[in-house]
């Protein structure tokens, strides 16, 4: 059986609900990337083009701090990688989080939180940050209120 763990960013607690639950219904273990500044409703404010977050997004080589780092990351054959959707892609810190590990060899599934947009390019903009030899796994958008038994649910489906 695999070894598989949920990172990831949360900036107002939407994405870290879903990965709490997420984690369980993988039986996984929960690791949150968290920005070593970190991020105030100031910062968050997209409608300011001068806005932390507004001016990381507009650089497609920020890679913001993290914080601390996962203990023992070659233990983990799948890490689903959890975000909030901004600016229709990950934020710059999930590069900095794939930058930070070899991924090779090791599944990746996304997953993400959003208002109204899916994940958009986010594959594709995060693909840059790992080995040819990582795998992505389709990931989706999911439900602020996804069920426990809804995410085991896409999760077996998975075939991990």
């Amino acid at each position: 059986m695999s070894k598989k763990l949920v990172a990831y960013f949360s900036a107002s607690g939407v994405t870290e609900r879903v990965a709490k639950r997420l984690a369980e219904a993988a039986e996984a273990d929960l690791y949150e990337i968290k920005p070593e500044v970190p991020y105030t409703n100031a910062d968050l404010n997209w409608n300011d083009k001068k806005s932390r977050s507004s001016v990381e997004m507009n650089n497609p080589l920020s890679r913001p701090a993290i914080a601390t780092n996962v203990e023992n990351m070659e233990q983990y054959d799948t890490v689903f990688v959890g975000f909030p959707i901004w600016w229709y892609v990950a934020p710059t810190i999930i590069n900095t989080f794939l930058e930070s590990y070899d991924f090779a060899g090791k599944n990746i599934v996304l997953f993400a939180t959003s208002g109204g947009s899916g994940l958009g390019n986010s594959q594709k903009m995060l693909e840059v940050s790992v080995t040819p030899t990582t795998k992505f796994i389709p990931g989706k958008k999911l439900s602020s209120n996804a069920q426990i038994s809804e995410l085991a649910a896409w999760v077996k489906g998975l075939n991990l």
